[in-house]
């Protein structure tokens, strides 16, 4: 901003009431309301999302300086509260929570009670007058989520006992094994309450996926709990036809097609407000259908791009070139490490009333409101290729495609970037050099590389030690060979190893990404010109301190957040 400019700006109201209190300095305050006027939005918001003042200490001077009442959130009762008054999207969009209703007034509890528009759009649609109440921006935003979570009410109906579920359904086998007639009765009580409570139980334990895996003298369930595969029940064999059928009816399937195989999609609805979708494969086996499902939680993409692992340079640089205009973002890595959730995270910041979003994937996994999302049907004819150039036709903004696969789609996907949009995608590659030389080898041009791509990232996803974690003493020596410093080694930091309680899976709950992110610089984009490989992208790359997948997830150990065994399970030495 320039000085002069800034000069000129008058404190008054909020500004000046945080300058005297001494929480802001007079060219921060006229900067921060510089900054807010220019991006449309309040002085107080741009004070919460900037984390220039401390949030109680915000929270205190709006209340004296509005005369809005300041509450203890923490002090509410909220399992009553009418969140249905708000629709999801106004809750998440302008994180604000109903707490009571007198009469024909609303009580809000809001961050930011200068957000007219907001308190307008509430009152609009509750029909209400709203009245907002002042509460501290993280306070507000535990509570909305403890609000949400104290509505869920569904998990209790199935709280029997596991082996209760499991006696009844070896009952109903042992009668059926006395039968001679085929299943046809897939709909059943013990066969339904199993399969609920598999479903209940996954979503409750915070599993990806769930497996049901038939076998020639046994059938066993197993869920993916933070990336590995752990079994979790084992009905009797007999059983596996009319699981197989209750979760294709589930899933609206063909139940009398077992030849071949089939995808779908059902839906869990757990309270009023709350519902998880699944996605839905089965396929032929030897010994019956084995159908696996992913458990799509669109939740995890709304929490924030704080919680997704990066470090601070790495955050800095991949919501640069997520908030340019145009170029292309591209993410790497194998199946599962959670491509898909960082790519939407950015969608998230992205979706706003002025941008035209368009997304194409295979399936479509997460589905978000504001998003014109496009599944791939290749029976059809409608492939990556052929919706991209759809969308070049349709006034986009921002463009996501599910994965480069293919010359023809990254040719389209290459021209999008250089002519005005920002393109997010996808490639299979180890490293974020290896995606360079991915481009190369699919027969893009390097001078159409360097023009378009403005980031790579690799990532992957490592287990979250529990707190129930104790301290372990590794050798110097071992240390060294692990990949650390003499000199972080001097600096004496503590590794920890996973103990394992109730409370968690072998020691972890939880994951977080490691990640490589590389910005293509005049450096990069000269030896990309020349034809360098991928090794000599990488070389340039640390030379400009850009670190890799093992540094990142050392980093993540001396920090105590993972352990050596598990970073060693998840990348190279």
């Amino acid at each position: 901003m320039n000085t002069d400019v800034k000069t000129t700006v008058r404190l008054n109201g909020l500004a000046r009431r945080l300058l005297n209190a001494g929480a802001l300095d007079a060219d921060t305050a006229r900067d921060a309301i510089h900054s807010a006027s220019h991006s449309g939005s309040t002085l107080l918001g741009y004070l919460i999302a900037n984390n220039l003042v401390p949030l109680d200490q915000l929270a205190t001077a709006a209340a004296a300086e509005f005369g809005i009442p300041l509450v203890d959130i923490n002090a509410l009762d909220l399992k009553d509260a009418p969140i249905s008054l708000i629709s999801d999207t106004l809750l998440n969009r302008h994180k604000l929570l109903p707490v009571f209703v007198r009469g024909k007034t609303l009580f809000v509890a809001t961050a930011d009670p200068t957000n007219q528009l907001a308190l307008d759009e509430v009152s609009f649609n509750s029909g209400l007058i709203v009245e907002p109440l002042i509460v501290a921006a993280d306070r507000l935003n535990a509570a909305i989520e403890s609000a949400d979570n104290a509505q869920d009410t569904s998990f209790d109906d199935f709280g029997d006992d596991d082996d209760d579920i499991l006696s009844n359904l070896e009952a109903d086998s042992s009668a059926l094994e006395q039968e001679s007639t085929e299943d046809n009765a897939a709909d059943e009580a013990p066969v339904v309450r199993f399969v609920s409570k598999i479903l209940l139980d996954a979503i409750r334990k915070a599993a990806s996926d769930i497996h049901f895996e038939p076998y020639e003298d046994r059938y066993r369930v197993r869920y993916r709990l933070d990336g590995v595969l752990k079994q979790v029940a084992s009905p009797p064999n007999l059983m596996a036809r009319r699981i197989a059928s209750r979760l294709k009816v589930m899933a609206e399937l063909d139940i009398a097609e077992r030849r071949v195989p089939q995808d779908g999609r059902l839906k869990l609805t757990l309270s009023k407000k709350k519902s998880v979708d699944f996605r839905v494969s089965t396929l032929p086996t030897l010994f019956g259908e084995k159908i696996v499902l992913r458990i799509l939680d669109s939740s995890v993409t709304r929490l924030g791009i704080e919680v997704l692992g990066f470090e601070e340079k790495q955050q800095e640089d991949f919501l640069s070139a997520v908030n340019k205009p145009y170029g292309m973002v591209l993410v790497t890595g194998p199946t599962g490490s959670g491509k898909t959730v960082t790519l939407y995270t950015a969608l998230n910041i992205l979706n706003d009333d002025g941008r035209n979003i368009s997304t194409v994937e295979d399936p479509v996994e997460i589905r978000v409101e504001g998003i014109n999302q496009v599944q791939q049907n290749i029976k059809a004819g409608l492939t990556f290729a052929k919706a991209l150039r759809s969308f070049l036709r349709q006034d986009p903004d921002v463009i996501m495609v599910g994965e480069i696969r293919d010359l023809e789609t990254a040719d389209i996907a290459i021209k999008a970037a250089q002519t005005g949009h920002l393109v997010l995608s996808t490639l299979h590659t180890n490293d974020a050099s290896e995606s360079i030389t991915r481009l190369s080898q699919m027969g893009v041009a390097a001078f159409n590389i360097i023009s378009a791509v403005n980031i790579v990232l690799a990532q992957r996803l490592v287990r979250v030690l529990h707190k129930c974690k104790h301290a372990e003493d590794i050798p110097a020596t071992a240390m060294l060979e692990l990949g650390y410093s003499e000199e972080e080694i001097n600096n004496k930091f503590t590794l920890f190893a996973p103990t394992g309680c109730s409370a968690c899976t072998d020691g972890y709950k939880g994951r977080s990404g490691i990640f490589e992110v590389m910005p293509i610089t005049t450096e990069l984009k000269d030896i990309i010109l020349k034809g360098g490989n991928a090794l000599e992208i990488a070389t340039q790359a640390r030379s400009e301190g850009i670190i890799d997948l093992r540094r990142a997830a050392l980093n993540k150990v001396s920090l105590g957040i993972t352990g050596l065994a598990e970073i060693n399970r998840v990348t190279k030495d």
